[in-house]
């Protein structure tokens, strides 16, 4: 009977069925056992609760960020329908479960010990750590944090970070669709992010050594955008491509969906880039005015490059230029005047378009498009950012004022995100590899991943018998 709750993928793989099975379910009991010990009520009477002094909250900017935290969080849906529209029919669900077990699982890990990793106290510019931040134990309601000159209750930014940390793996997902054992998935992202978002946080954002150089990364270049690309990109090597590509054609289930995801995305980055701001102020107002320019932008520019090269323009085309765009202004958009913000957004479209041109070429599958996108756009990000930031934005002097050594700063962080990203998510998906392995059995991926790992089907109106469907002439 127990045997009946393993994921379906266990049973099927039958090299490492044993070993597999009891290695997946030994990490996770482990770490459920870790997070009870440190979080158990003697630890709890112990720490200090007194982090922070009491202090006013301000109450607008409070509702704003809970705000902005429910827009990023909205993007999670938003990503799984555009990543689902992409692939074909029989991967739907397998897809979009990818980014909704990025959110429920990160969210544990983010409150049990990720947010302390992140933004507790520094030790040595490379993690941070504070027993108080175990479980939120010292983190009360009237602490508060600065953001902006500004107040804002602790567990708001706690939250509104999370969904940074949720949103990150969720990315990485769209360069191994239709391929990847589900089960794998889950033990990858808890790995990836404990071992490579939690530390790149703190390297940026937490009081890293990245943070003491002052880089200019306003809504997460580095920690989102460059992590995610080369981290889907590692994957999707180490994975190898899917049966059939790139000789066979394979259909997108639904562009449509595609679409309304992208749509749903332009509007959660509002939150990702106008709430990294901290407060509801005129740099909030900055950052959502460019996070709109640069998407539109990279849109139009994208959609001109592929009628430069292919004589027409497709839909698939703008929804990746939009988020193109996005991705690039997310580094800038808190740092650059608004005459930059189109100019990103063209750059933007035209080299993340001419990067995907480049994966046919090279014959790598990044099914998707995560390192094209997200990796290459992020990186252009950062050093756009570090050429066209302006002081009286944000007091952050580029190389257009001719403040070389910001450049350097912003050259220095994209290069060692992807330095550390690359090498960590190799050996964690390595790990992963050796222990229970990657892949689905061919079986599984010939017959679909929703069936062959969930047991469900996305259209149940394919299902049916053709005699069972009725037409509106027949009703």
């Amino acid at each position: 009977m127990f045997l009946r709750l393993l994921p379906t993928d266990f049973m099927r793989s039958r090299r490492r069925l044993s070993f597999g099975r009891l290695s997946t379910l030994t990490l996770l009991l482990l770490f459920v056992a870790v997070c009870m010990a440190t979080g158990g009520p003697c630890v709890a009477a112990s720490l200090p609760h007194a982090k922070l002094p009491v202090v006013k909250i301000d109450t607008g900017s409070t509702a704003w960020m809970m705000a902005s935290t429910a827009l990023v969080m909205f993007m999670i849906p938003g990503l799984a329908l555009f990543y689902a529209g992409m692939v074909r029919k029989k991967n739907v669900l397998a897809t979009m479960m990818h980014s909704y077990s990025a959110l429920v699982l990160i969210i544990l890990q983010w409150i049990l010990f990720g947010y302390m990793l992140g933004f507790g106290k520094d030790h040595g510019g490379i993690i941070g750590w504070n027993p108080a931040d175990i479980l939120l134990l010292g983190v009360g309601p009237h602490h508060a944090v600065p953001q902006s000159g500004h107040y804002i209750p602790e567990t708001v930014f706690c939250m509104f970070q999370a969904m940074f940390a949720m949103i990150t793996p969720a990315v990485i997902a769209g360069s191994i669709v239709e391929r990847m054992k589900f089960s794998s998935f889950i033990l990858f992202v808890l790995l990836w992010t404990t071992f490579i978002y939690d530390p790149l946080v703190h390297w940026v954002w937490g009081g890293g050594w990245l943070d003491q150089l002052h880089v200019a990364d306003f809504a997460g270049g580095t920690v989102v955008e460059i992590a995610s690309g080369v981290g889907g990109l590692m994957l999707s090597l180490l994975i190898g491509r899917r049966k059939g590509y790139p000789h066979h054609v394979l259909q997108p289930s639904s562009l449509a969906l595609t679409l309304l995801g992208a749509g749903i995305l332009w509007f959660g980055w509002y939150g990702f880039n106008a709430g990294s701001a901290g407060a509801a102020d005129g740099l909030a107002g900055i950052a959502f005015l460019n996070t709109t320019v640069a998407a539109a932008a990279a849109g139009f520019a994208w959609n001109m490059a592929e009628y430069v090269h292919h004589r027409r323009m497709s839909t698939l085309g703008l929804a990746s230029g939009i988020v193109a765009g996005l991705v690039a202004i997310t580094p800038a958009c808190g740092f650059v005047a608004i005459w930059a913000s189109p100019i990103i957004g063209i750059l933007a479209g035209g080299a993340c378009y001419l990067a995907v041109q480049v994966k046919a070429r090279l014959g790598y599958d990044d099914s998707l498009d995560a390192f094209g996108v997200h990796g290459v756009g992020g990186f252009l990000g950062m050093l756009l950012t570090g050429l066209f930031a302006v002081a009286a934005v944000n007091g952050v002097r580029g190389l257009i004022q001719g403040n070389c050594h910001q450049f350097l700063i912003q050259l220095l962080a994209a290069v060692s995100t992807v330095a550390f990203v690359a090498v960590g998510t190799l050996v964690i998906g390595w790990i992963v590899k050796v222990t229970i392995g990657l892949r689905v059995p061919e079986v599984v991926e010939v017959e679909g991943l929703d069936l062959g790992i969930h047991g469900e089907a996305a259209w149940d109106i394919g299902a049916l018998p053709e005699a069972a469907i009725v037409s509106p002439a027949d009703s």
